[in-house]
């Protein structure tokens, strides 16, 4: 359970997700799909109740939590006075990563920003800073990845790579929680889905 004021965000949440599901998390705005994301990483923590996430106490071990989970925030941003290079670069030691380059090629290779890698993040279109927070997210190849409307500002032909390689990291044996109110995007690629309303 999470409130806000007198707003309650989350009313006793009770949800379990087995590895290796592409879970959808459907409904309406305001419904708590974006709290929830934010609450099971443990930021915030919630005023009642406990979680699991990738067999850690998110409240208790925050920073492993981190180490094994991966999110993509709705609306997120890169920090605009980085280049995308930069932003990995950042990314990577904040998750005690050595080396990422290799990394960091294929993604831009796998989302077509190559070009894009030396160009500060403020000068990024919105389809290229959602490219650049997916990358983020799985950087550190995480067993667990959260994910809050993944496809916006992206052009349909990127929305069927981004979706193909979500798959692909699914039957490689992780978990991604994927929070939208798209039924079709739920529909083309989730293994199970919940509602909340």
């Amino acid at each position: 359970t999470k409130q806000y004021g007198e707003v309650t965000a989350l009313d006793s949440l009770d949800i379990d997700v087995p590895t290796g599901e592409l879970y959808g998390f459907l409904g309406p705005n305001g419904a708590g799909k974006s709290t929830t994301i934010n609450i099971l990483p443990g930021q915030p923590t919630p005023d009642s109740g406990t979680a699991e996430v990738a067999r850690v106490d998110p409240v208790a071990e925050p920073v492993r939590a981190r180490e094994r989970v991966g999110i993509l925030h709705e609306n997120g941003k890169p920090p605009s006075f980085l280049t995308v290079r930069e932003y990995f670069d950042f990314v990577a030691e904040a998750r005690g990563l050595d080396s990422v380059d290799d990394r960091v090629d294929r993604w831009a290779d796998r989302l077509a920003f190559e070009s894009k890698l030396d160009t500060l993040c403020t000068d990024l279109s919105q389809g290229e800073r959602q490219k650049v927070l997916i990358t983020q997210a799985f950087l550190h190849e995480p067993e667990l990845v959260f994910i809050d409307e993944p496809l916006t500002n992206l052009d349909p032909i990127m929305q069927e790579r981004v979706k193909r390689f979500f798959e692909a990291y699914r039957r490689e044996g992780n978990t991604l929680f994927l929070s939208t109110h798209f039924i079709g995007t739920a529909e083309a690629v989730c293994t199970k889905v919940g509602i909340i309303n």
